[in-house]
């Protein structure tokens, strides 16, 4: 069995070079969570308005499931104290999702955050490399109006590609009785993911919702293939998920009088932690629908389901990411049922031959 390695590393292929004398890195541990939520939170506090941090998904990244696709490290000063946190995420092949968290009132903020974008494109090469690929794409995130994220991004050679809307809608109690939110359209069904007596799900039914959302996707911005057991390995991961989160639409085919109906939406949900009020919320990871099916409320009817659902569990909020600069204009959908903007993120690309 391998250990989880915590000494020093060196600056070489192992660690960033062009550090501050005295400086080390480290592959990050547990007695670490504390200062890499600083980090992350005062990162987020000024766009996002909170420098709460989800620490069971702080913890499975750093030495928990997450961990399993992440390489990462810590960089410390001359006296220990960690000044920034670097990860890549082997995501898919071709697709590597890279993440920087830099103490901003450290004066060698610039030089720390140069280094780890050096460490952070070589280790996205050699995962291409491991999966005998000769080129990937890193996948950066900023916040909008993240002006040194975003200069250091640039620095290093990333373009801003896509601009992703942070939305979130408030659930009432009384969404949770029948009749209370709209039914879905004559010919649609919304169902969970049908489960076997012990109460995991029926495989069928989960290879069902990766093929509508491989269909629903195909068009979109950035869009690659994952396979099925990347698909479920990644949602796993996330202390979030639940299996009772996951929603087929079956839609019958009107040409067809009689013949079954087929999935043609699909929508994976998750638990976000407790807010203020000490309540929890649901998040949409994923939410499609084919082209087969498109214009016959298939996604209002599982976004629908989802509040619902939220709202039988005592839940307060339902949250969503949308695409800013979708054609379809797809976050009107979402206005119309009452989700608002919190705030505003950015992907920012950068492709790297092996």
């Amino acid at each position: 069995m391998t250990s989880v390695r915590t000494t020093p590393l060196p600056a070489s292929d192992d660690g960033p070079a062009g550090l501050p004398d005295g400086w080390s890195t480290a592959v990050p541990g547990l007695a670490d969570l504390p200062r890499l939520g600083e980090l992350r939170g005062a990162s987020a506090e000024p766009f996002t308005g909170s420098a709460t941090v989800d620490t069971a998904a702080l913890a499975a990244e750093v030495a928990g499931s997450k961990s399993w696709t992440r390489r990462q490290l810590v960089v410390r000063d001359a006296d220990g104290a960690v000044r920034a946190w670097a990860t890549v995420h082997d995501r898919a092949a071709g697709r590597a999702l890279v993440g920087l968290d830099v103490d901003r009132t450290a004066p060698e903020a610039d030089r720390v955050a140069a280094s780890c974008h050096a460490w952070l494109e070589q280790q996205g090469r050699r995962l291409a490399a491991h999966r005998g690929l000769t080129s990937t794409q890193l996948d950066a995130g900023s916040y909008a109006g993240d002006e040194a994220q975003r200069r250091w991004l640039a620095d290093a050679g990333y373009a801003h590609v896509r601009s992703w809307l942070q939305m979130s809608r408030p659930v009432a109690p009384e969404e949770a009785e029948r009749g209370a939110l709209p039914e879905p359209r004559p010919g649609v069904t919304v169902r969970p993911v049908a489960t076997h007596e012990t109460g995991v799900p029926v495989a069928g039914d989960l290879q069902a919702v990766h093929r509508v959302l491989e269909a629903a996707f195909a068009d979109h911005f950035n869009s690659y293939r994952e396979s099925f057991p990347e698909f479920v390995q990644r949602l796993r991961e996330d202390p979030g998920h639940r299996w009772d989160h996951w929603w087929l639409a079956l839609v019958t085919d009107p040409e067809r009088p009689g013949a079954e109906p087929f999935p043609a939406g699909a929508l994976v949900g998750a638990v976000l932690p407790a807010g203020p009020d000490g309540k929890e919320g649901s998040y949409v990871e994923y939410l499609g629908a084919t082209r087969a099916a498109r214009g016959r409320g298939v996604a209002t009817a599982l976004l629908l389901a989802v509040v619902q659902d939220a709202a039988a569990r005592g839940r307060d909020r339902v949250g969503l990411e949308v695409d800013a600069d979708s054609p379809t204009g797809a976050h009107r959908l979402y206005e119309r049922w009452g989700w608002r903007t919190k705030y505003v993120t950015e992907s920012w690309h950068k492709d790297v031959a092996v």
